[in-house]
């Protein structure tokens, strides 16, 4: 990045910083601290023990704010549970070390030791008996703007607004906000309790291949590549499904995997070419026993996270107590698009594609212009929780037809949340004999321009044919997940490192 005239002199004037303090025989860059305490548990411990008894602290973090008053100087240090301001004195440390302190630059990264006390102010406080500097920054940390507080001293507040900046520096980012630092701690909660529910299901967690030979279990444009020693054409995976199917054949009966899995798509708010999944197969069940599942896993997860069973998502309040409204895809594009797609064929139903506003619907063949349809009549009106189910078949490849004799439906179901798709479930379709009948006519729908169709699958098919037991199955996006326990409006605020245009 192109640094400014002003951040040039920054960099500049602490490297001459780094040079005063190696003179001095200070080594600006530490092998290892070891912290006893955290700010947290300071605070919590000093009210706990009462201001009559000595408390002695070892911390270490950034420093967040500094206020020079000549032979004292005021600070705050950051790590990684909040704030706790520190106060050095010279007559304490000694000139030596208060050279260092007079030396100190907002966000380096130091050690401090001593009691804590209270302040006439009423801040809790540690009295600095020893400094160790951890780590110069050399870089200034995107502290917003300096004012100066009662005593004369001066404050940085924190301040980095532009989003496009902080996603590409999620390291500055999370330096700077601890709301920041909070989201993705929240995130590792979900996951975890994710496994929690599921072992304690009886569930496995396993791994299957991010490089594969053949993509499917999704209709995505897959990422490609080239293996040079075995020359051969590998894609990055759309989804787990087809391996962990095959493990269930393997007698597996409860399996799932939660990884990152790649489309070669756009990016939109609720859209990242990398992104994170769960997926779950489990052997004798049907989209039933998915649907009671995935709506107890949600449920769970969102009680153990948020601590309530309703959520405030952009202003709007979300109950994710089982069982959520269902309504067939049909019934829906009925309800909400005044569409009866069941009754449309060929020119009738591109003719309602195109009035409804699907985008190239002149192009596309019939399952694209269903999908189409779907996502512009329907999608925004799903602030849900709600279930969707009874899918067409010619989207839902994997899916067993519907029970009872309907053969254009299939039994799968799809959970939207604030208009977005956040699981996804079949009754698994385990008859190879359909199962290539349906990857036939996805390599026809791909011939008339549905680049998303799948492919065929020998080697499952060949797995089908070993037989798999009556399946149950069912993906859920994480990202999406966390952004809805987080209130966060876009997936870049949910992962650590989103994906964007190069500079």
């Amino acid at each position: 990045m192109t640094e400014t005239g002003e951040a040039q002199h920054v960099i500049r004037a602490r490297r001459e910083k780094v040079e005063q303090l190696r003179e001095m025989g200070i080594e600006p860059y530490a092998y290892r601290y070891e912290p006893t305490t955290c700010a947290e548990a300071a605070v919590r411990d000093y009210l706990t023990v009462g201001e009559q008894s000595t408390v002695n602290v070892r911390l270490a973090g950034r420093v967040r704010s500094l206020r020079f008053h000549g032979k004292t100087t005021f600070a705050h240090l950051e790590d990684r549970t909040g704030k706790i301001q520190v106060y050095f004195r010279r007559d304490v440390l000694g000139e030596a070390v208060y050279r260092v302190v007079r030396l100190l630059d907002l966000g380096d990264w130091i050690g401090v030791e001593g009691a804590l006390f209270r302040t006439r102010t009423g801040e809790i406080t540690v009295r600095a008996d020893e400094l160790q500097l951890l780590a110069k920054t050399l870089r200034p940390l995107p502290f917003g703007k300096e004012e100066t507080d009662e005593s004369g001293g001066f404050v940085i507040h924190s301040g980095f607004a532009d989003l496009e900046s902080r996603y590409r520096q999620r390291y500055a980012d999370l330096a700077v906000h601890p709301k920041v630092r909070a989201r993705f701690v929240v995130r590792t909660r979900v996951l975890r309790e994710i496994r929690r529910f599921l072992d304690d299901r009886g569930f496995l967690d396993v791994e299957t291949p991010i490089l594969q030979p053949i993509y499917g279990g999704a209709t995505a444009k897959p990422f490609k590549t080239h293996h040079r020693a075995l020359d051969a054409e590998l894609y990055l995976r759309i989804a787990d499904e087809l391996y962990l199917k095959r493990l269930i054949v393997g007698g597996l009966e409860r399996v799932y995997e939660i990884g990152k899995v790649f489309r070669n798509e756009g990016t939109d708010r609720t859209h990242n070419p990398e992104f994170s999944m769960l997926e779950l197969y489990q052997a004798y069940a049907d989209y039933e026993d998915m649907m009671e599942l995935t709506e107890a896993l949600v449920h769970h997860v969102v009680v153990e996270v948020t601590g309530s069973s309703t959520v405030s998502y952009q202003g709007r309040q979300l109950d994710f107590r089982p069982p959520a409204p269902r309504l067939s895809w049909h019934e829906a594009v009925r309800k909400y698009g005044s569409v009866d797609a069941s009754q449309l064929e060929g020119r009738a139903l591109r003719a309602a594609a195109l009035e409804a506003g699907v985008e190239d619907a002149d192009a596309k063949g019939r399952a694209a212009l269903l999908d189409g349809l779907f996502k512009t009549l329907v999608e925004e009106h799903l602030t849900g929780p709600v279930i969707i189910y009874d899918y067409p078949v010619e989207l839902s490849p994997l899916a067993k037809h519907k029970r009872g004799g309907d053969s254009d439906v299939t039994e799968r179901f799809e959970l939207y949340v604030a208009s977005w798709e956040i699981a996804n479930a079949f009754s698994e379709l385990n008859d190879p004999f359909e199962q290539r009948e349906r990857f036939e006519a996805q390599v026809r729908m791909r011939e008339e321009g549905w680049e998303e169709a799948h492919q065929i699958d020998e080697d499952y098919l060949t797995a089908l044919e070993y037989g798999m037991p009556p399946t149950g199955g069912m993906g859920l996006g994480i990202d999406r997940l966390v952004m809805l326990l987080t209130d966060s409006a876009s997936i870049r605020e949910v992962i650590l490192f989103p994906t964007l245009r190069p500079e």
